[in-house]
C-alpha cells in the first residue's frame, strides 16, 4: 500500500520551509527514526524522521523548493503500518521528532463545523481582525486556511456567516489599510541584472517585519550609558568567564538589567490581545537575542533571566550563539519571548531604531561604545571634561500598550544599572 509523508506542523505560527537536504534516494529501505528529510523552517533547521519502516517510492521535492504544511514530500511502498500519530492540541508542539503527520493520500475539504485546519498564528490573527474561519475559502494544501486567507477575507470586508465583527476586533478601526505592491519595471532595460531567490531566513524576516510594522505603531526614545565601570569590571573578569565556557560580553550585562527593568515595569513584558480588549502581562522574563549569522538575523531565547546569575548567562549565552549560528538551534529555542534585545555594538552600529518583534511590544537596541568628552560635576560647583565609555541606547515601544513616559522610566532604571552596577556585581556567581 502506498502512503503519503506530507510536511507536518512544526509549531506554532510555522506553516512553510525550504527544504534543505533530502539524504536518502528512491528505492532506499529505511527504519522508523532515519532522517529522510531537513527543512529549514521560521529559522531553524529541522532534521525530519521517517515514522514507520519501508521503501521509498517517489521524493517529490528537491533541495531548494519551498513546502507548506501538508504538502505532499514523498511516498513509501511495502513498509510496515504506520504507528499511531498522537493526536495534537493546537499549538503544541510535538514531543518528539517522531510524532510526525502522515496521511493517506485522499484528503477531505475541511468542513463546516468543529475545527477548521489553521496555524495558532492564524487563528490568532483571526481573532485580531474578528472573522469566522469557517467562512474563509482556504487556499493551503489540505485545506488549511493561511494567515493570507484570513488578510484577504478581512480586507473585503466580509463577516463569516453574517456574525457581527466585535467593536475591539473592528479592522478598519485598529489596522493601517494594506498597500498592494506595484508592477516592477523590467530592469533589463537599463542593464543586466541578477536574480537571487528571496527565500529561507530572508523570507521569514521579511514576514515578521512586515506584520509588527503594519500592526505597531512604533515610537522610540533615545539616551547613552556611562560604561566606562561596566568595561573595567568586564575586563577583569572575562578570562575567568571564558575558562568557564562562557563570554562576558555587554549583552549578558544588559539581559540583567532588562529583567530588572521588566519586573519594576511589567507593561513591557507583554502582549496586545485586540480581541479580547486585555493586555497579556507575563510572569516569566524569557528575553530573545538577535544573532547575526550568514543566513540572516535569528532571535533565540534566553528563558527565566531574571533567575540566573551573570556567569550562569554567560556560558548559556555564549552556548546559544554558537549553536544559532551553527544551525543547531531548535524551534523550541526560537520561541516564547517577552521582550527582544538586538546589539549593533560590535558590527559598529550607533544610534538605531529596532523593529518591535511581534507579538511583544518593546526591543531595546544597544549601539557600540566610544570613547566621549563629558561633563562631570565633581561638587562645590566644580565640573570637569573627562573621558568615558558612553553606549548609545534605543528603547521602541508599541504606542498602543505604552507611552512615551514609560519608555523613559524604563530606561532610567536601565541606565542606571548599567553605569552603578553593584546588584548585577553581586549575582556574578
Amino acid at each position: 500500500m502506498t502512503k503519503s509523508f506530507k510536511l507536518p506542523d512544526l509549531g506554532e505560527g510555522i506553516h512553510e520551509g525550504e527544504v534543505l537536504a533530502v539524504p536518502v534516494d528512491v528505492g532506499q529501505e529505511v527504519k522508523e527514526g532515519d532522517i529522510i528529510i531537513e527543512v529549514e523552517t521560521d529559522k531553524a533547521a529541522v532534521e525530519i524522521p521517517s515514522p514507520y519502516s519501508g521503501s521509498i517510492q517517489e521524493i517529490l521535492v528537491k533541495p531548494g523548493d519551498i513546502v507548506n504544511v501538508g504538502d505532499e514530500m514523498m511516498t513509501f511502498s511495502d513498509g510496515e503500518d504506520l504507528q499511531a500519530v498522537k493526536e495534537e492540541k493546537p499549538g503544541r508542539m510535538p514531543d518528539t521528532p517522531s510524532e510526525t503527520a502522515v496521511t493517506d493520500s485522499r484528503v477531505a475539504a475541511a468542513p463546516k463545523e468543529g475545527p477548521v485546519p489553521a496555524s495558532p498564528a492564524t487563528r490568532r490573527l483571526a481573532r485580531e481582525l474578528g472573522v469566522d474561519l469557517h467562512a474563509v475559502t482556504p487556499t493551503g494544501p489540505v485545506g488549511l486556511v493561511t494567515a493570507e486567507d484570513v488578510q484577504q477575507f478581512a480586507q473585503e470586508g466580509k463577516v463569516a456567516g453574517d456574525v457581527p465583527v466585535p467593536p475591539q476586533s473592528a479592522p478598519d478601526e485598529i489596522q493601517p489599510s494594506p498597500i498592494s505592491e506595484p508592477p516592477l519595471p523590467d530592469f533589463t532595460r537599463w542593464g543586466s541584472v541578477e536574480r537571487v531567490p528571496f527565500r529561507s531566513i530572508r523570507r521569514a524576516t521579511a514576514k515578521q517585519m512586515t506584520l509588527s510594522w503594519a500592526l505597531i505603531p512604533h515610537v522610540n526614545s533615545q539616551d547613552v550609558v556611562d560604561i566606562t565601570n561596566l568595561e573595567a569590571f568586564r575586563q577583569k573578569h572575562k578570562t575567568e568567564i571564558e575558562s568557564a565556557g562562557g563570554k562576558l560580553s555587554l549583552t549578558v550585562f544588559a539581559l540583567k538589567a532588562i529583567a530588572t527593568a521588566l519586573k519594576t515595569h511589567p507593561n513591557f513584558n507583554a502582549t496586545l490581545d485586540m480581541a479580547n480588549s486585555e493586555i497579556i502581562i507575563k510572569q516569566y522574563y524569557n528575553i530573545g537575542v538577535a544573532v547575526n549569522t550568514d543566513r540572516g538575523l535569528i532571535v533565540p531565547v534566553v528563558r527565566d533571566v531574571d533567575r540566573k546569575s551573570i556567569r550562569e548567562l554567560s556560558i548559556e549565552l555564549n552556548d546559544l550563539v554558537q549553536r544559532t549560528r551553527s544551525r543547531k538551534t531548535t524551534l523550541e529555542e526560537l520561541q516564547g519571548g517577552t521582550f527582544t534585545i538586538t546589539n549593533a555594538g560590535a558590527m559598529g552600529g550607533g544610534f538605531f531604531a529596532p523593529i518591535i518583534n511581534y507579538p511583544e511590544v518593546a526591543i531595546l537596541g544597544l549601539g557600540q561604545a566610544r570613547m566621549q568628552p563629558v561633563v562631570r560635576d565633581q561638587g562645590k560647583g566644580d565640573f570637569q571634561i573627562v573621558p568615558r565609555l558612553m553606549m548609545p541606547v534605543v528603547l521602541c515601544i508599541d504606542h498602543r500598550v505604552l507611552d512615551g513616559a514609560d519608555a523613559i522610566k524604563f530606561l532610567r532604571v536601565l541606565v542606571d544599572a548599567l553605569e552603578d552596577p553593584d546588584e548585577l556585581f553581586l549575582s556574578m556567581v
